[in-house]
This record gives structure tokens, sequence and C-alpha cells, in this order.
């Protein structure tokens, strides 16, 4: 591949990443802020599956991590299989099970940091 190339798609990831992630942001943001206190879906699972106590979570932290990882797999897996040359077939199959195994690790990652945060506050 050339050097023009990979700029180009380094230059696209950082661009999507970018605009994603300010989205994402945002109305993550306004969800918190909302008077209805509407569910960030990302939060909600990570209390639950971690059994984390939400008294001594940073929740705007946390949405800010979470804009991020959201942001970064998105960006990922639509540059990485943009960049595949194979028919659409199998992109979409390779950027299927490539989403879901991304949001599955990062968010294990995350979960496990935050368990290890809540114990060392304690």
């Amino acid at each position: 591949m050339e050097t023009r190339v990979i700029l180009e798609n380094i230059f696209m990831f950082l661009l999507f990443f970018l605009i994603i992630f300010v989205i994402i942001y945002f109305v993550n943001l306004s969800k918190y802020k909302s008077k209805k206190k509407k569910e960030i879906m990302e939060i909600a699972h990570l209390i639950r599956r971690f059994k984390l106590n939400p008294k001594l979570l940073h929740i705007r932290q946390m949405i800010l991590w979470i804009s991020i990882i959201d942001a970064f797999i998105i960006s990922f897996v639509g540059t990485f299989v943009f960049m595949l040359p194979v028919k659409y077939v199998w992109k979409f199959l390779i950027g299927f099970v490539l989403l879901f195994a991304l949001i599955y690790a990062l968010f294990e990652i995350y979960g496990r940091h935050l368990v290890n945060k809540e114990r060392n506050d304690k």
C-alpha cells in the first residue's frame, strides 16, 4: 500500500472519529442533563454487568470515556472495512463480527478498570 493511501485512511479515521465523538458526547450529555433522566444504555449495562455502585461513579467522566470508546469502535470498523479489497457481502460480515468483538472487548476492559478504581477508592 502506498504512503499516500495510508495517510488518507488515517486522516479519514481521525475525521470520522472526531465527528462521531462530538455527536455521541453531546447526545449522551443531553440525556444526562435532561429532567427526565433518560438512562444511558452503556452506563446502565456497566453498572449491572460489573455490580458497580452508582453513587461512587463519576457520570460525566464515564460519558466522556464511553463516547471515546463508541467513536473509536465506529470509526475503526468503518475505516477498516472500507479499506478491504473484497466484495460487499464479505465487508458486511467482517464489519459485523469486528463490531461486536470490539464492543465486547473494549467495554469489558473499561468495566474492569471501573471495578479496580472503585475498589481502590474504598
